[in-house]
């Protein structure tokens, strides 16, 4: 971070450009929460004396500070620590005057809790974003008819490592392989994805800070993240995290090139190698991301027929007014091609898929 703080304009301009996003994603309430921030938050507390004269990025790009900030006061309302606060979150309605008096006064009352939250940036692991990476897995499991070593970069706490223990319904077709508790059916454009068998053989991901689906706390951080006045959101999420628990899905500490670096060295024969993330490898520094890259492309040269690689991305492009860019690249030919697109929540799918791939 900068030594010298940013100016209170960048950072109201931080929150009305995430409220302008959170209409968008379907979350007028975290818009208006953000638009309220933009216009009435002061220096007159500890939280917002941290906020205005932020050490950083403070936009939706950078550290995030506004979905900080929303992810704090909803870790303030789950547990209904803060009644006050609570009382005017959805499904409640409430006056702006009334919202921003329960906002103003949780941060003077629970000022050292929303101060340690803000130093994080936000988690989240978006259950429908596994509704883009099945076509992508079944598109790898058509081309190459074998089981699936997965390891997922950024996986948080590891709810899109088991997508395959959840339910689709993709325009017209249905893909389960169990009956699941966590039905994920988004708006489906395009041709239809592969119909093939899939078996997953193993799967890890990492990340800097993964989240223990079998922690209170860390539950209560994942979900804060979500959007209050998206139930079904919380709802999905809560399901996946009951399976991860089941399952006892982990998610091992580490920087990811550390990870990709020992990730990449076995020789997976007969099976297919699957490097995958979501909306994750934007956030890695430059060098890392360089680095990173280098790790894929050199595994990529070591691949042969018999124990092939493949990298799945779902990532922001410069196209973000239209969701996230779907690609794939696959060894040992480093043939790469884009899939399609999707929404960053999941919302919607527009699959294009791989050429002479039906």
């Amino acid at each position: 971070m900068p030594d010298e703080p940013v100016t209170d304009e960048a950072v109201r301009l931080a929150f009305v450009r995430q409220a302008s996003a959170c209409r968008e994603l379907g979350s007028p309430f975290t818009a208006r929460l953000c638009t309220l921030a933009a216009e009435r938050l002061t220096a007159s507390h500890s939280v917002g004396k941290t906020i205005l004269s932020w050490r950083g990025d403070p936009s939706p790009g950078g550290d995030s500070v506004p979905l900080r900030l929303a992810g704090a006061l909803h870790a303030l309302v789950l547990p209904r620590t803060d009644r006050v606060l609570a009382a005017v979150y959805p499904p409640a309605s409430a006056s702006d005057k009334e919202l921003w008096a329960a906002v103003d006064n949780a941060c003077r009352t629970h000022s050292a809790f929303i101060l340690e939250r803000l130093k994080s940036a936000p988690q989240t692991n978006e259950v429908r974003r596994s509704a883009a990476l099945l076509p992508g897995f079944l598109t790898i499991s058509s081309l190459f008819h074998k089981p699936l070593v997965l390891s997922e970069v950024g996986a948080s706490a590891g709810l899109n490592l088991q997508w395959d223990h959840y339910d689709y319904r993709l325009g017209d077709r249905s893909w389960a392989l169990q009956p699941s508790p966590v039905l994920i059916a988004p708006e489906w454009r395009g041709l239809p994805p592969p119909d093939v068998p899939l078996h997953v053989e193993s799967r890890a991901g990492c990340d800097l800070n993964p989240l223990n689906p079998a922690s209170s706390d860390d539950v209560l951080r994942l979900l804060s993240y979500i959007w209050a006045d998206q139930q079904d959101r919380l709802d999905r999420t809560r399901f996946a995290l009951s399976i991860a628990t089941a399952n006892r899905q982990t998610v091992e500490k580490a920087d990811a090139v550390d990870w990709l670096q020992r990730r990449l060295q076995p020789v997976h024969e007969g099976r297919a190698h699957v490097i995958y993330h979501t909306i994750a490898w934007q956030y890695l520094p430059a060098p890392s991301k360089a680095e990173g890259e280098a790790l894929i492309t050199a595994a990529g040269e070591r691949a042969t027929a018999s124990a092939p690689l493949a990298r799945l991305q779902m990532e922001a492009d410069d196209q973000k007014h239209n969701g996230a860019a779907l690609t794939l690249q696959i060894w040992p030919s480093g043939e790469k091609h884009p899939i399609g697109r999707a929404d960053f929540h999941g919302r919607w799918v527009e699959w294009s898929g791989w050429p002479r791939v039906h």
